[in-house]
């Protein structure tokens, strides 16, 4: 573990990092107080900090306050050096933010045994933050395919329709829905169906840009989001993603699966009145002609573009069209 060091005596830095550097502790060793606070604003800043509380520059409470003024995710565990005893002078220390203290002169045992409650505490630290973001994620991603679930892409794509209007730019989406995916299920199993939806939010995420978003919409239909893309970029995209899905069979044990997909283009310049819920329905309409042109191609949203009845006059309505894949 990496740990800050902050001593002008020279004699007494080197010693304290010999000592530090036994204990497998990775020093950063720093002679004033500014090199101190520069050290722990970096982004790989130490997260235990030594800190004599008289140095040039800033003291040790200086930079205590500054530390605990901007906080971060990354807890870092401030230890004050100090030959203050008097009860006042280290209730100064702990208020300007300090965790811990030791008067000089201290043995050397006792710092030892100081780091290690202070590494519990970080370790502790960093386990809470790493429960909180795994939450998270939780939260806003499809548990079956990782990416991004209904209600987060929906929520990107307000925020990208917001930022395209202030920016003066617009915003693509596609809407893709695997063909036939009920006689997959069907015909393998529902597992070999959940592999074929892990495989196509696979390669659909790699046939897009690094600043496009994908969600799972719903079932076997997934959104992605093109910020900035006009409408060509958007098809081009599309019939790029066709290509990759359709590319070769999805394995899963021992059989090979052909899977290809459907996909509805819209761009918010077309739509009128504008918004995320105009630009879903658009692309919804032009995913609802793909199916029923035949399946694995791609549409494009106009305006004045209208339903077209499915060639099978048993799937009239887009419920039973879309349901059989």
């Amino acid at each position: 573990m990496k740990i800050l060091l902050a001593e002008d005596d020279p004699i007494a830095c080197r010693r304290l990092q010999e000592c530090l550097t036994d204990w497998g502790y990775e020093v950063l060793a720093v002679g004033d107080g500014t090199e101190a606070l520069r050290a722990l604003q970096a982004p790989d800043a130490p997260q235990i900090a030594l800190l004599d509380w008289m140095m040039p520059g800033l003291d040790g409470p200086e930079i205590c306050r500054e530390v605990r003024r901007r906080p971060r995710d990354r807890y870092t565990y401030i230890l004050l050096l100090t030959a203050k005893a008097g009860a006042d002078e280290i209730m100064a220390g702990f208020e300007s933010g300090a965790d811990d203290y030791l008067i000089k002169p201290f043995d050397l045992l006792e710092l030892q045994g100081r780091l290690l409650a202070a590494r519990r505490i970080v370790r502790l630290n960093d386990d809470l933050i790493a429960a909180r973001e795994a939450m998270r994620h939780q939260a806003t991603h499809d548990g079956l395919t990782g990416v991004w679930n209904r209600p987060a892409i929906l929520e990107h794509l307000e925020r990208e329709l917001q930022r395209a209007g202030r920016e003066g730019r617009t915003l693509s989406v596609i809407l893709g829905d695997l063909d036939h995916f009920k006689h997959v299920n069907d015909t393998f199993g529902h597992l070999a169906g959940d592999a074929v939806l892990k495989e196509a939010a696979q390669r659909l995420s790699g046939g897009i840009r690094p600043y496009d978003l994908i969600g799972r919409y719903g079932g076997e239909e997934f959104v992605i989001l093109l910020p900035g893309a006009d409408a060509g970029d958007a098809v081009h995209c599309a019939e790029r993603l066709r290509h990759r899905i359709a590319a070769e069979p999805v394995a899963h044990e021992g059989q090979r699966i052909d899977v290809t997909v459907s996909l509805g283009v819209a761009h918010s310049a077309d739509v009128d009145p504008p918004g995320a819920a105009a630009l879903l329905q658009a692309a919804d309409l032009a995913l609802y002609q793909a199916k029923a042109r035949g399946r694995n191609c791609v549409v494009t949203y106009f305006p004045g573009l209208k339903r077209k009845e499915p060639r099978s006059p048993h799937m009239a309505d887009r419920a039973a069209l879309l349901s059989a894949g």
